[in-house]
């Protein structure tokens, strides 16, 4: 973990976010730049920079992640409309935070292609 890292800051309470989810190995939280009505981040407790770090045992932990985000998609009310799950790589792939995260974006019309 890097103790310039602000998501492991959230995760260990040194930096605020509004956490709208917990467990053992996951953390779930409002984005403080939402760019849709709905927009969470949900990031593994454990410091991974990004995909390219994951290995085979990380699988079940990235599935579980993709779970967390329908279960808060259907407590928000969002499910039925649709939503947007993203995770980005590196720096031409948008990520800013070298942390892996799941965006949940839901609330609005999602245009295709991004970016």
């Amino acid at each position: 973990m890097s103790m310039s890292c602000p998501f492991c800051q959230i995760r260990d309470r040194t930096l605020p976010a509004e956490c709208v989810y917990e467990d053992e190995e996951i953390l779930g939280f409002n984005d403080i730049h939402p760019q849709a009505p709905v927009h969470l981040l949900v990031i593994p407790k454990r410091h991974i920079p990004s995909i390219e770090a994951l290995t085979e045992t990380d699988a079940g932990l990235v599935g579980r992640m993709i779970r967390v985000a329908a279960q808060l998609a259907q407590e928000r009310g969002v499910s039925s409309e649709g939503y947007r799950l993203v995770i980005n790589c590196n720096a031409w792939g948008g990520q800013t935070v070298f942390h892996l995260h799941l965006h949940l974006l839901a609330g609005r019309p999602m245009n295709w292609p991004p970016g």
